[in-house]
């Protein structure tokens, strides 16, 4: 999803035992993170489960927390044709508490985490990294298998294989593309999950018309911090020549090099289209002073353009991570385009700001219009226990999922004021009260949890619920 690119920007019982891999029995486990149920350890239990291999178990106080890999099938239509291995880790609470699947839809972060609902229902959570993001890749590379199909078949066959030991309740979440994520493994899966929290997560409908976010950024803020952003943009590209020279000298330094996207001026040209959106998505307006001024000297100008798209992004070594991100965008989920009359005659490149510009030539591409349409017909009419929740000045915001008439207990809610990384926390209290009593009620909580509802159950752990180092950079979507 972006062509607001820069800034703006999860094993297997294979065919033979994918029946087996059902629920069992529901355990009773200790609190606090025991090991034992009836003898048998967890970290063995899990990793006896057939194509399920532990890496490493790491400690962490009150949790049992495994990095694990599954064995998954290249192609879940066809898995007798080739398997890989994708990584996962598992957040053990015990296996009487509920359990959150959470995905970034990116890569995985292997240090003990909990997401927002982890902490609220105080659960176990699974998470799960994207097939093809490395290393969960499979090798050759089959790029057409790359599709929210499959990535939604991944899920749940980890799903069927871990819900023999947590056999509670299941609520999957994921920010921005993570969001997204988890909303095609509801509409694919839709009986898998007790619940569903996306945050963030765009919905581009129809590739070709992208006229909310237009609106966004002509009513975003204020009119005078609209403006100074727009002026700083416009002579960001006025001085092209100064600060290419610059990031061609930078880049010759460490080493980085521009053959996917063609050359540093190509790559500046990209950088500094995103400065706008990329400010917005985790900008405020109160923010607005640090925006340099029209006559502010190169060196401010660069820096700024750096601090806030960053010109190591558009390298080839920046967009590696990536490539599967701008695959998907340009084949299913789309990417967002805007105006910037603002920059007429100063733009060298039509047509370079989309996914195909960020891939390699040899990884084929082709755009599938009905992929998005599909998601959101199924969203407007059997949506059932979603929740999603968007950032008022948060430009992915713009095209939001609407569960329709045909949807039951799903909500879209809006946290003023807030950007992409919105969140629970960020709700007005009435707004907050509802998601809370929605997900304590998905995941099972009911009684004393209830009338606790407007505290998370778990208390806050500065070791677990702080922000990634990289959740910055990696919620693109």
């Amino acid at each position: 999803m972006r062509k607001a690119l820069g800034a703006l920007l999860t094993l297997v019982v294979l065919v033979g035992t994918v029946g087996a891999a059902g629920a069992s029995p529901r355990a009773t486990s200790v609190g606090g993170g025991a090991a034992k149920t009836g003898g048998a350890d967890v970290g063995e239990r899990i990793a006896a489960i057939p194509g399920m291999r532990l890496i490493e178990e790491k400690p962490v106080e009150g949790y049992r927390f495994f990095v694990l890999d599954y064995r998954q099938p290249v192609d879940h239509r066809k898995p007798r044709e080739g398997t890989f291995r994708q990584r996962l880790t598992v957040l053990h609470k015990g296996e009487d508490r509920p359990t959150v699947f959470h995905t970034s839809g990116y890569g995985l972060n292997t240090a003990p985490a909990r997401s927002e609902p982890t902490r609220m229902i105080d659960g176990n959570q699974v998470s799960l990294e994207h097939r093809f993001f490395a290393p969960s890749r499979p090798e050759p590379a089959d790029w057409s298998k790359l599709d929210i199909r499959q990535a939604a078949d991944d899920q749940h066959r980890v799903f069927r294989a871990l819900h023999r030991i947590y056999g509670a309740e299941w609520i999957s979440t994921g920010a921005s593309k993570g969001g997204m994520t988890a909303t095609y493994y509801r509409r694919f899966h839709p009986n898998d999950m007790d619940g569903t929290v996306a945050y963030v997560a765009p919905n581009d409908v129809n590739d070709r018309e992208d006229s909310a976010y237009d609106e966004f950024f002509a009513t975003v803020s204020t009119a005078e911090c609209r403006e100074r952003l727009n002026a700083a943009q416009r002579e960001v590209f006025v001085r092209r020549a100064e600060i290419v020279d610059r990031y061609e000298a930078w880049a010759a330094a460490e080493g980085r090099t521009f053959e996917v996207v063609g050359s540093a001026d190509r790559a500046f040209e990209n950088v500094g289209l995103d400065l706008v959106w990329a400010w917005w998505q985790y900008g405020s307006g109160s923010d607005c002073d640090e925006v340099p001024p029209v006559d502010a000297s190169t060196d401010e100008l660069y820096d700024f353009v750096d601090r806030v798209s960053g010109f190591s992004f558009y390298t080839d070594q920046g967009l590696e991570y990536y490539t599967p991100y701008f695959h998907q965008a340009g084949t299913e989920l789309g990417s967002p385009s805007f105006a910037t009359p603002h920059l007429e005659g100063l733009l060298r490149h039509p047509g370079i700001y989309e996914p195909r510009t960020y891939v390699p030539r040899d990884i084929p591409m082709s755009f599938d219009s009905k992929a998005m349409r599909d998601v959101d017909r199924w969203v407007r009419g059997d949506c059932e226990r979603m929740l999603f929740v968007y950032g008022e000045n948060d430009p992915w915001g713009a095209e939001p999922f609407r569960p329709g008439r045909g949807s039951e207990d799903c909500h879209v809610l809006t946290a003023p004021g807030a950007d992409h990384g919105a969140n629970i926390a960020a709700l007005e209290a009435d707004d907050r009260a509802v998601a809370t009593d929605a997900l304590l009620r998905w995941a099972g909580e009911d009684g004393e949890a209830a009338e606790r509802k407007a505290a998370p159950l778990a208390p806050y752990d500065a070791r677990l619920d702080r922000a990634e180092p990289a959740e910055r950079w990696t919620l693109r979507p």
